[in-house]
């Protein structure tokens, strides 16, 4: 019996983790959403930098900068799905007969 209570209090920890209020969610998906941004942002401009390295003949890999080019354009891609996906959660809700 006393294992079975060792097993069940992991779950019993999990049930009573408060859920957070709806600014607290909301301050949550800004912040979230804040760093997303700047990260795609930091791709980009790191991707423009070695571009124009390249451009101007100065000693970097060709790899890298093809690879750095590469991660911003999946960072943009998958930032724009994202985008794409809480429009699409939004107008579902607006749709939603009360």
């Amino acid at each position: 019996m006393n294992s079975v209570s060792q097993m069940v209090k992991p779950f019993d920890a999990k049930v009573s983790t408060p859920t957070p209020t709806p600014y607290e969610a909301q301050k949550s998906f800004s912040s979230v959403l804040k760093k997303s941004i700047e990260n795609l942002n930091e791709a980009q401009l790191q991707s423009d930098v070695m571009t124009n390295k390249l451009a101007r003949g100065e000693n970097v890999d060709l790899h890298q900068v093809m690879i750095t080019s590469q991660k911003a354009s999946i960072t943009l891609q998958a930032t724009l799905e994202v985008r794409n996906k809480v429009i699409e959660a939004y107008q579902e809700m607006m749709r939603m007969q009360v």
